[in-house]
């Protein structure tokens, strides 16, 4: 087997990987950064997922090299897509017009801006990336992982990769069982977590649902039917358990109340029904010169086709095919839907214009390169982020939680999806939050870091720090911190312990443009 070697192995080369690396080369050190498929970038490129933002985002409220990504991406369209006069002077270009983000935008786009930013250290060396490889095995002496061996998805080829700092930025955790590190998946009880909104019993296999992303455009008065998915039957007549409608119905639940459901339709309409396909439509061809474009284009991940049968996390391999499989069918099953049966404002049915783009996301089958995972295994940190450190219910007139070790920022929802088992799905209010350097501190393997959704966070908290800007900052903390580490040769727990040690770390986050804290006396 043949060895590889670096200061800092990253698995994983999410958003978070992505951010790592970088932030690690920066600090003068090598890497070995690690992807699954042959796109970095995670939720924005290989997921297909436009950015979930706060709703400050264009002013604050993210680290500088993540608002540096956002105007680039805004400098990309107007660079080189033939814009119209209106949207080349829009300060705040949204290529889509999704209203899901204010800054939806094609996933090329966004490798394209992501590998611009990398291109440096790639070219000159300090980082080195190897496509196609996935953890397969770790070895753990005293507390220290001394390598982690990968395996090449189609080769079968294995590599031991060795590194001073191991850095998991999968999006599955998938280092932590490996390397025997100890780790929480699934639902917590209320007993462990005292959280208002645990389960009473905790549930290993209770987890948010995933989902494979497509994309589509429409080409009225054309016919793109695909062939009947293998399990249409099912998921036509599938109702479940927090719903009277089939899953694929216009009726889906409603994030203000997920108690309640809400109506849906196709497109923009006078009859104030939600549009779905303007939900995350990342190619608005009002933006661009006219006939470039033949239709808009849209990233179809909607409710109706989130997968919560099953998990896919800590389950065997046959099980965990099954559900992946699982979760395509019902992706297809949701397009044959809306190309046949759809009902819709005008009394009749299906919307056959509808193409499926496989060109928009670089697969022969049209899906995204990976599935988009909203919950990961997460490590047992120093100090767990919990319901009662976020939620503005619990919080209260005590506002933002503020740390001494803060090593950023991030604001969102407790948004989970439904989920595999309980099927619960919320949408709680939470106050802006900071990220302890705790949570990113394993309590016992000394040079293992999170670099992704990972990290010390609960099954309930989670829903507000999986999203981008937030695992974007987690990942540039955790590089950071195995710089300084290897620059000062201490332990990251001498890091937080040390005052000084922590204002050094702390200053080098915020001389690259990591916030610590939010702004005094913000209205939230």
């Amino acid at each position: 087997m043949r060895e590889e070697n670096a200061n800092v192995v990253v698995l994983g080369g999410s958003l978070g990987g992505c951010m790592a690396a970088l932030s690690v080369a920066k600090m003068g050190f090598r890497v070995i950064l690690t992807e699954e498929t042959d796109w970095l970038g995670g939720q924005l490129t290989s997921q297909a997922v436009p950015p979930d933002e706060h709703k400050w985002i264009e002013e604050f409220g993210a680290t500088a090299s993540y608002r540096e990504f956002r105007q680039r991406v805004r400098n990309y369209y107007k660079e080189n897509y033939p814009l119209t006069t209106e949207a080349l002077s829009d300060d705040y270009l949204n290529p889509g017009n999704g209203w899901v983000s204010r800054l939806a935008h094609e996933p090329k786009v966004a490798l394209s801006v992501l590998s611009d930013m990398l291109a440096p250290y790639i070219n000159s060396g300090k980082i080195r990336v190897l496509y196609g490889y996935k953890p397969h095995d770790a070895e753990l002496h005293n507390d220290i992982i001394e390598s982690v061996i990968v395996q090449h998805l189609h080769t079968n080829e294995k590599l031991k990769l060795v590194g001073t700092y191991i850095l998991d930025a999968t999006e599955c955790g998938d280092v932590l069982p490996l390397a025997k590190v100890e780790y929480v998946v699934g639902a917590e009880s209320k007993q462990e977590t005292g959280e208002p909104h645990a389960r009473e019993m905790k549930d290993p296999l209770d987890t948010q649902a995933i989902t494979y992303v497509f994309a589509v455009d429409y080409v009225k008065g054309e016919n793109f039917t695909i062939d009947k998915p293998e399990q249409y039957e099912f998921w036509k007549n599938y109702v479940p358990s927090f719903s009277s409608y089939s899953l694929l119905d216009w009726h889906a639940v409603n994030a203000a109340d997920t108690t309640t459901l809400k109506e849906f339709t196709m497109f923009p309409n006078n009859e104030g029904i939600p549009s779905l396909f303007t939900y995350r439509r990342i190619l608005d061809v009002s933006k661009v010169e006219e006939g470039l474009y033949d239709g808009d284009i849209s990233l179809i991940n909607w409710p109706q086709n989130d997968y919560f049968l099953g998990s896919i996390l800590n389950v065997t391999d046959e099980e965990r095919k099954k559900h992946l499989k699982g979760a395509k069918e019902l992706s297809l099953s949701l397009l044959y839907w809306l190309q046949t049966e759809a009902p819709r404002l005008d009394g009749g049915r299906g919307f056959p214009g509808l193409r499926l783009r496989k060109d928009v996301l670089g697969t022969e089958d049209g899906f995204a390169k990976y599935p988009y995972i909203r919950e990961s295994r997460r490590i047992k940190a120093l100090q767990t982020i919990t319901e009662m450190d976020v939620s503005k219910e619990e919080r209260g007139k005590k506002g933002i939680r503020k740390y001494k070790d803060s090593v950023g920022i991030g604001c969102y929802h407790l948004d989970l999806h439904h989920t595999t088992n309980s099927n619960r799905a919320f949408y709680i209010p939470s106050y802006p939050f900071e990220i302890p350097l705790g949570a990113l501190l394993t309590v016992r393997v000394k040079n293992l870091l999170p670099a992704c959704k990972n990290i010390g966070t609960t099954h309930i908290t989670n829903g507000c720090c999986r999203l981008h800007p937030v695992e974007w900052n987690i990942g540039e903390a955790a590089g950071f911190l195995a710089g300084y580490a290897m620059l000062h040769n201490i332990s990251t727990r001498e890091i937080r312990d040390n005052p000084e040690h922590l204002k050094h770390y702390q200053d080098i986050l915020e001389d690259n443009g990591v916030a610590l804290h939010w702004p005094e006396g913000m209205e939230v």
